[in-house]
């Protein structure tokens, strides 16, 4: 029965098996989502500014933390 299905097909299938069975939990899945990239966001930008600061130090300051 699926053996002739091409990509785009089973695709197609897949999102109205979803959209029939799925729709209750989609909301929840967008929020879920939503909340990830946020916290993934997040993250990214603390490592950005961690590094940032990691180039203003001066090498003497470096040396230092390396010691401890």
């Amino acid at each position: 029965m699926f053996r002739n299905l091409q990509g785009w097909e089973f695709i197609f299938l897949l999102l109205i098996v979803l959209i029939i069975w799925g729709a209750p939990k989609l909301p929840g899945f967008a929020k879920s989502l939503g909340q990830s990239m946020r916290i993934f966001r997040k993250e990214m930008k603390q490592m950005g500014d961690e590094r940032a600061e990691d180039k203003k130090k001066p090498a003497a300051e470096k040396d230092k933390t390396k010691e401890e």
